[in-house]
């Protein structure tokens, strides 16, 4: 298998008051954590964001453009029409907000992703649908759903077509999507900044 990765980057966060990839941990750009553990588990990397791209220039990665009104399927729509013709079998979506990553989220993955389904990840009895595997064949079919007037969840369309969950251990996927979780972000790092 071929594993590629995307980083689901959006924009501006109503909550946040800010783009929350670009909100500093521990003096870092919160999508910078993200990439450092991510990219080692995948072939090649990419960040999917609406918006002016230029601002991911420090990266250097491949920045993908998705629809805002579209919602996460869009950057995963993307990122798989991105990987397709570079050879990848799958891609493995992530948050911009979770610097905790498990070290093994695509491997676990995988695993329960095997048949060439999708499978989205578990923690804490939470299932987390950005954290998940989608088999390149299934660009037809997000390109009709998205086209359609269904309402664009992720878990919608990831159940939809046959998803397996794989679980992680507590607090694997923790997250900043109020200033309060950045807070509790900064204190699991022990940073100041």
């Amino acid at each position: 298998m071929r594993i590629f990765g995307v980083i689901l980057a959006g924009g501006e966060s109503r909550r946040m008051g800010a783009d929350k990839a670009l909100v500093p941990l521990a003096g870092r750009p919160m999508i910078e954590w993200v990439a450092e553990r991510f990219a080692p588990q995948v072939e090649v990397l990419s960040l999917s964001a609406n918006g002016d791209s230029a601002r991911f220039a420090f990266l250097g990665l491949p920045v993908l453009p998705d629809d805002a009104r579209k919602g996460p399927l869009s950057g995963i729509l993307s990122g798989l029409r991105w990987a397709a013709p570079l050879g990848a079998t799958a891609l493995v979506s992530v948050p911009c907000d979770g610097p905790f990553l498990p070290p093994d989220l695509v491997p676990r993955l995988c695993l329960a992703a095997e048949g060439g389904l999708p499978a989205m990840a578990t923690s804490d009895g939470d299932l987390h649908p950005t954290c998940a595997i989608w088999p390149i064949s299934l660009i037809p079919a997000l390109t009709a759903f998205l086209a359609s007037d269904a309402v664009p969840r992720l878990r919608d369309f990831a159940n939809a077509h046959g998803a397996r969950q794989a679980a992680f251990p507590h607090g694997s996927f923790s997250n900043a999507n109020t200033p309060e979780d950045l807070s509790r972000l900064q204190a699991r790092l022990g940073g100041a900044g």
